[in-house]
């Protein structure tokens, strides 16, 4: 039960302070009255601690000149009253306890004359008043002491005033100079301890050696300090909601119009492009609104230019692409004809036949690649989904591929995952990813230079993957920006065995989007590359993940001769292993405004860079 209490409480806790931080990154208002409070904060205490010391010193300063004022009074008055005093005589000890007396009244009437705001003769407030005889006391006018004879015989005597002069304090004294210190006295009348400032001084009379001692209690520097203290607190308290204030309403006279212009841009963004800033005045922010207007418009003006233009060239192909099939049905009809009548022992003839034939399938397919072009272009293209087994469609495009395979020598070794017995069962359109499959086959047979090129497939609970793997020239860095461009190649010089139009990988990567797809790809120079397509089983499901990875490890191509092998059944043709590559973490991208299921092919997960050919 406490174990279950205590991960509730983590788990609140956590997402409280998660709740936080995504205020605190989200919310400049909120970061800027923060900085400016913490910076206030600091700013009042500072001031505050000057402000009182200041004050404390001038109350210590402003008692100590006033003790030593009512001091020096005191020990005037008292060489007058003891001038009159004859130690021989009965009754000397009943004056000096008379004269002390009236030394501590005079104290307490002061302090009661600054009470009515009366003018006292001193501002030094209530006072104890001891006298000591020699090293010994001889009275005082404090609760709780009792007095000695006078001469320097002592009696017994309670704790009282008299025990607190120390030492150090008496020393001076019996050498005849004024002394001040600063002692915590325990007074029965307090119930904690009482600073007080102690004055002793040499009292000359005739044939006696006395000190007279002050004792000063700082209980009303103390109150006077503590009310100080509360004020200061109070006013700083109220100034810092003041400032709280004042900086969230004026940063709020800044962020509301970045604001505005944030919510304006993401709606420009998503194609609202009539969006344009509210200009009010003519300041700063003003300004700002103004220029943005102007780009806003500026860039309308250019992207209805572009797809005008979009328009009017994929207008242009697509009328282009069904003018020329009338043409072409008859030159096709006409090449046929030649090609039939040419007499098999003239070799001229039947070449210039054959490739007349040969070029007729060429421009064929350039036609329907570009009208399928139009198609995507024109967001005209359907999928006919049908769920069917994956592994099958694999072997399929494997086998229209077996003429170039033939020609060239190319092993081509197929690892479906079959040794489960389980088929992989996709919804797809077969006929489009049949293509992918062809188009990624055909161009890794052109630059594969003869060597090994490795098919696998794989699926989990949600998706499946295709990798097709060729050990050829690879790309060089820098083309990763070029990927899946139409008509790019990486080395126009190239012989070209399948007879590409040069759209068949940006087609492929339409189709793949089509189907809620990846198609990524990654290569090297002299490492050959790896083309990556990853499919939802369930179209309309998100992808999140790769079945495969992407990136080879360093290995030799397998060993295998020339066709299409399985690798599972066929001795010497084990693929070699991947590099498990990091898929991008879904959470950090919808932080940072990207789709997953949507990933950039020209950059895959991982080192290295995409590459298409």
């Amino acid at each position: 039960m406490l174990t279950r209490l205590r991960r509730r409480l983590e788990r609140f806790l956590a997402d409280r302070v998660g709740q936080v931080r995504v205020l605190w990154r989200r919310s400049m208002q909120l970061r800027v009255v923060l900085s400016t409070l913490a910076m206030s904060v600091v700013v009042v205490a500072v001031l505050g601690l000057v402000l009182q010391t200041q004050i404390a010193d001038r109350l210590v300063q402003g008692k100590e000149q006033a003790a030593l004022i009512q001091a020096d009074i005191s020990r005037q008055a008292l060489e007058r009253d003891l001038a009159r005093v004859d130690p021989d005589r009965d009754g000397a000890q009943a004056v000096l306890d008379d004269v002390l007396d009236r030394l501590s009244t005079s104290g307490q009437d002061a302090e009661d004359g600054l009470a009515r705001g009366s003018d006292p003769v001193s501002d030094a407030g209530a006072f104890d008043a001891v006298l000591i005889a020699g090293s010994d006391t001889v009275g005082s006018g404090g609760p709780g002491a009792l007095p000695t004879v006078p001469g320097g015989v002592p009696v017994e005597v309670s704790a009282g005033p008299a025990e607190i002069i120390p030492p150090q304090l008496r020393a001076p004294v019996l050498q005849g100079f004024l002394a001040t210190k600063y002692l915590t006295v325990a007074s029965s009348g307090q119930a904690a301890p009482v600073p007080t400032l102690v004055v002793g001084q040499p009292v000359r009379t005739a044939g006696r050696n006395l000190q007279l001692y002050l004792l000063f209690p700082l209980s009303a520097e103390q109150r006077t300090l503590a009310l100080v203290q509360s004020t200061l607190a109070l006013a700083a308290g109220v100034l810092l909601v003041l400032l709280a204030g004042i900086s969230s309403v004026v940063t709020r006279q800044v962020v509301r119009p970045v604001r505005q212009a944030a919510d304006v841009a993401e709606r420009f963004a998503d194609g609202h492009l009539d969006e344009r800033m509210p200009v009010h005045g003519d300041d700063e922010v003003a300004r700002l609104a103004e220029s943005y207007n102007e780009m806003a418009a500026s860039i309308q003006s250019q992207i209805r230019q572009l797809e005008e233009f979009g328009a009017l060239q994929r207008r242009f192909t697509s009328d282009v692409s069904h003018e020329l099939r009338t043409p072409l049905t008859t030159v096709r009809m006409a090449a046929e004809v030649l090609h039939a009548q040419v007499d098999p022992t003239d070799a001229t003839a039947s070449r210039a036949a054959q490739l007349l034939v040969d070029q007729l399938d060429r421009f064929e397919g350039l036609l329907a690649d570009l009208l399928e072009i139009s198609r995507l272009d024109a967001g005209m293209a359907e999928l006919g989904l049908e769920v069917l087994d994956v592994g099958a469609l694999v072997r399929r495009a494997a086998e229209t591929v077996r003429p170039l395979v033939e020609d060239t020598g190319t092993p081509l070794l197929l690892d479906l995952g079959e040794d489960d017995d389980e088929p992989v069962l996709a919804e797809i359109d077969p006929r489009r990813v049949e293509r992918i499959l062809r188009n990624l086959l055909a161009n890794a047979i052109d630059h594969g230079e003869g060597r090994p090129i490795e098919v696998r497939l794989a699926a989990d609970e949600g998706a499946l993957a295709v990798v097709v793997r060729d050990h050829g020239v690879g790309l060089k860095p820098g083309e990763a920006g070029l990927v899946f461009n139409r008509f790019w190649r990486a080395d126009p010089s190239r012989q070209r065995r399948s007879g590409g139009t040069g759209l068949g990988l940006a087609i492929s990567l339409e189709d793949a989007r089509l189907h809620g797809g990846w198609l990524q790809a990654w290569g090297e120079v002299d490492r050959g590359a790896v083309f990556r397509l990853t499919l939802p089983l369930r179209h309309g499901e998100r992808l999140r993940t790769s079945p495969l990875p992407l990136l080879p490890v360093a290995a030799a191509p397998a060993a295998a001769e020339p066709g299409i092998h399985d690798a599972a059944a066929t001795a010497g043709t084990a693929l070699p292993p991947l590099d498990p590559d990091p898929e991008p973490d879904a959470e950090a991208e919808r932080e940072a405004g990207d789709d997953p299921a949507l990933p950039s092919p020209a950059s895959p997960p991982g080192p290295g860079p995409s590459v298409v050919r």
